[in-house]
């Protein structure tokens, strides 16, 4: 099988979809692999990394004459010139980017969206909102800490004792957990929101305090479980109580980290403008949901600004930040899902029996297959 990887050119795109590691394993398979020139210098990988491994360097006709196209992001327009007909593409395709999809399929593409994985058991070790998320928690807490003014541990100093700073972390998934850990580290105070009453004990045992909103009603209760991995939007009696909750300690906050995200949805606004007013002069909140909008409606998505003198962090894509590992993980991700659409003696197989394989396909004979 001959699978190629292009360089990404989406903006501030620095990860790759191959590693040296991969591509090893890959080779080692019987695959032939080829990997664009420069693909990987943003993520630290240079071409003669590849090479060592039994990779070509080719350029982007070369990778996208593959039989597999291993992408981060879903190509370009710019992009579908150079893409063969019947090739299959994995990557991060975006399930709700429509425009994308039918880009994929007027191209007679078949696709994958890894994003896509039902949050199972199984699919785990390819499951990269997790991997990518778990980065994008740990970067949030230095990006803050860059921006903040002051430090994040107690300190006690012959000129007097520092404070710790009081870190407040909105959705307790996986970047939010990541972020607890980091966050914790630093020696700063945590406290942290989550609609769930399950990760109570995770946000404990991490060495942060969990504010508590009781639920009241049936319906509460019930949204509060969850579906899928993901929170279901709240009742607004309990969102009610929880502003009123979080607000409390909003204004008490140092540095706000927020996570909610839902994909496809907008994200919910957590920290309101009269939030944010009440917050000291030189706080921090990093938005964590800024691609889908914020958390917080004063976040400028892919900027970083200053509003009623609290620095207002609104990266869109954090785990670029850390371009290398991102990309280890990703590749990872990306080596396993292979796993279940090639088989044993390098043909390709797309079993769309298989769950995983089902859910992941995106277009196919010139279609878009998503429900």
């Amino acid at each position: 099988m001959l699978i190629g990887v292009p360089a990404e050119i989406t903006a501030g795109e620095t990860r790759v979809a191959i590693t040296p590691e991969t591509a090893k394993k890959l080779k080692a398979q019987g695959h032939t692999v080829r990997v664009q020139s420069g693909a990987g210098v943003a993520a630290s990988v240079t071409d003669d990394a590849y090479t060592a491994v039994g990779a070509e360097i080719t350029d982007a006709a070369g990778a996208y004459s593959a039989d597999i196209v291993l992408k981060v992001r879903c190509p370009l327009e710019g992009e579908m010139a150079h893409a063969k007909p019947g090739s299959v593409v994995v990557g991060m395709l975006n399930p709700f980017d429509a425009a994308g999809l039918q880009r994929l399929a007027t191209a007679q593409l078949t696709s994958f969206a890894l994003e896509a994985a039902p949050r199972t058991s199984r699919a785990q070790s390819m499951d990269v909102l997790s991997s990518q998320a778990n980065i994008a928690g740990y970067k949030a807490v230095l990006l803050a800490a860059e921006n903040y003014q002051r430090f994040f541990p107690m300190l006690m100093t012959a000129a007097g004792t520092v404070k710790a700073a009081r870190v407040v972390v909105l959705g307790v998934g996986v970047a939010g957990l990541q972020a607890i850990a980091t966050a914790k580290r630093l020696g700063a105070v945590i406290e942290a929101s989550d609609v769930r009453p399950s990760v109570k004990e995770q946000v404990e045992s991490l060495g942060g305090k969990f504010i508590d909103v009781p639920y009241e009603t049936d319906e509460e209760r019930e949204a509060a479980v969850g579906v899928g991995g993901y929170a279901k939007p709240m009742p607004p009696s309990w969102l009610a109580r929880q502003k009123t909750e979080v607000a409390k300690r909003i204004a008490q906050a140092d540095v706000v980290i927020t996570t909610a995200l839902i994909p496809g949805r907008a994200a919910p606004v957590l920290v309101t403008e009269e939030m944010v007013k009440s917050m000291k002069a030189g706080s921090v909140i990093v938005d964590l949901a800024a691609p889908q909008g914020g958390n917080c409606p004063l976040t400028e998505p892919g900027k970083t600004v200053v509003k009623h003198g609290v620095t207002l962090v609104g990266e869109t894509n954090v785990p670029a930040l850390v371009a290398a590992d991102a990309s280890a993980l990703y590749a990872r991700n990306v080596l396993d899902f292979l796993k279940l659409i090639i088989t044993k003696d390098g043909a390709l197989n797309i079993d769309l029996a298989d769950d995983i394989v089902a859910a992941c396909l995106m277009t196919q004979n010139g279609e878009v297959t998503r429900k």
